[in-house]
């Protein structure tokens, strides 16, 4: 068989690990392995694994600092009950520190004052600060 038959293999068996791992790292030997086959043409055995080894190394140095770029950005926009949290609750059922009810958005929540020593009025108007569990901490809008 081939040289560049093997590094080939190799290419598209790293190639399918990182499909599976999300890692990047097995990402970067799948296209190195990918350039030293192409090299393996022309070169022998001792320069094709100096090629893989420069391939790799230019793929960590180059990759790298985007991937952790990419993945130190701070998200844009809040999913899930993180959401919630800043929007208007109308206050169905009078809310201490202990319970009540509020309608976040068309929902019905279960709710307690966010702080402790105010109590909201039933047909009022808070703002959620807080969300834990499936209880709304809400403050009263000013």
């Amino acid at each position: 068989m081939d040289e560049w038959v093997i590094w080939l293999i190799f290419a598209v068996v790293l190639a399918v690990a990182e499909i599976f791992t999300l890692t990047a790292a097995l990402g970067v030997l799948g296209a190195a392995a990918l350039v030293t086959a192409v090299s393996a043409a022309i070169l022998p055995l001792p320069f094709q694994l100096i090629v893989f080894t420069a391939a790799a190394t230019a793929g960590v140095i180059f990759i790298r600092p985007a991937a952790l770029r990419h993945m130190q950005r701070p998200q844009l926009e809040r999913f899930g009950v993180d959401a919630l949290v800043g929007k208007p609750a109308y206050v169905l059922e009078e809310v201490t520190a202990f319970d009540g009810r509020v309608r976040i958005g068309g929902e019905e929540w279960t709710a307690r004052a966010y702080d402790e020593t105010l109590t909201i009025a039933k047909g009022t108007v808070a703002v959620v600060m807080e969300i834990r569990g499936s209880t709304a901490l809400v403050y009263p809008r000013e």
